[in-house]
């Protein structure tokens, strides 16, 4: 089933959910109506009669990007807010900035929004965290930004630390919940903390399954802010939701990511990031492409990686032409058949390269969040070992994940 975006006027069940208390969330179960696959996907950001009237009178920063958008005319939300007088303050813009268009890794620097004329604060440049004079005369702050489930997303450490700073301002955060578009999967390595980092924060697998709401319960719940601290939430679900939904995105969540096709491959084909081959940065179909120059004669598809700027200025392998994968075309429904993460293409790849010796770099432990699948691979072990090596962790995951699901 397809599913497309629409504002609704009416008050459609959602709920605000009181997050105070993760022994036992305080999450109301509404039966499911039999005719749910019939009826479109609500984000919370689209259900605004739930949630307007909470706004009134506070003081608000909103940390949103491109993809914080409502109704078919893909409309801003901070757009329709400021034009509601609703009392924005600030807005915080994660990576790639509030609208979106800086390219991968860039640093950015504080702005003034030239449509709303709000000040624009930064958390991809000189800090990741909000500080107490960021947040300054605020005493609401609300997060919708859409996600893609995986854990070197880093959509999700900028709600960690955002949430960090709202516990340890006093400050409530309200959580205006989207879809999952890989939230059937729940599968890889779990993060050794030894290898932490802004793309891999928490011991949590590399698809986790989970929407943003879902995610910012358990970062609460299992004690990951600093000093165990507790964020305050107020969560807005979304409606006629199920995680097995298939669901397309109305906007790119990332430049790179600008194709369903990229967002289904993306967590399959990240761990490339961190070997010497390029996976299609520089093309207009990055993360569906996979190459190196030393793989001449070993495949017969090439692509060459050149700047292109606000998706990739200076991408891997620049104006080399690369041989290797095409997964354009691929059948992403293998995948969602299997529920794994594919590791064919990483094992296959590294068995075809010339020079192993040099196959890796150092932020591939970063994206693995360990250095045993590494080590793994160079020792050949097959698929199936590195799977049962994966297994503990996963059901241990599996069990915690359960207390913070808001759908089925």
């Amino acid at each position: 089933m397809r599913v497309k975006l629409f504002l609704p006027f009416l008050l459609l069940g959602a709920l605000f959910i009181s997050c105070d208390n993760f022994a036992q969330p305080a999450v109301k179960v509404v039966p499911r109506p039999h005719n749910i696959a019939a009826k479109p996907i609500l984000t919370a950001a689209e259900q605004l009669p739930v949630y307007i009237d909470y706004l009134k009178g506070k003081s608000i920063g909103m940390m949103v990007n491109q993809t914080s958008i409502i109704g078919s005319k893909k409309t801003p939300l901070v757009d329709s807010l400021v034009k509601l007088g609703v009392g924005i303050k600030k807005i915080f813009g994660p990576e790639h900035g509030f609208r979106g268009n800086a390219s991968d890794g860039a640093k950015i620097d504080d702005e003034r929004d030239p449509v709303t004329g709000l000040p624009v604060i930064s958390l991809y440049g000189k800090h990741y965290k909000p500080t107490p004079g960021d947040l300054k005369g605020i005493n609401l702050m609300i997060f919708d930004i859409q996600d893609v489930g995986t854990r070197f997303y880093t959509y999700i450490s900028s709600l960690h630390y955002l949430m960090e700073a709202c516990a340890e301002n006093n400050i409530e955060l309200m959580i205006l919940d989207r879809p999952n578009p890989n939230g059937v999967y729940i599968d890889g390595p779990i993060l050794d903390t030894a290898y932490r980092s802004f793309v891999g924060m928490h011991t949590i697998p590399i698809l986790h399954g989970m929407t943003i709401a879902e995610y910012a319960q358990m970062i609460n719940g299992e004690g990951w802010l600093k000093n165990k601290v507790k964020c305050k939430l107020k969560i807005i679900k979304m409606a006629n939701y199920s995680r097995d939904m298939v669901y397309n995105l109305p906007v790119n969540p990332s430049p790179n990511l600008n194709t369903d096709q990229s967002i289904l491959l993306y967590p399959h084909i990240c761990f490339f990031e961190g070997t010497k081959l390029s996976l299609g940065r520089g093309t207009m179909f990055p993360f569906q492409v996979i190459g190196g120059p030393l793989l001449k004669g070993k495949y017969d598809y090439s692509f060459k990686p050149v700047s292109i700027p606000g998706m990739s200025d200076d991408p891997p392998l620049k104006d080399q032409v690369c041989y290797g994968l095409n997964l354009k075309d691929y059948n992403t429904e293998i995948i969602k058949k299997t529920g794994r993460l594919n590791l064919a293409w990483l094992l296959g790849l590294y068995k075809a390269y010339p020079d192993k010796e040099h196959f890796f770099i150092p932020y591939f432990t970063k994206l693995a969040g360990n250095k045993i699948l590494q080590q793994q691979i160079i020792d050949g072990k097959t698929e199936a070992e590195i799977r049962a090596s994966w297994e503990p962790g996963l059901v241990k995951f599996k069990a915690i994940r359960s207390k913070y699901l808001l759908y089925k």
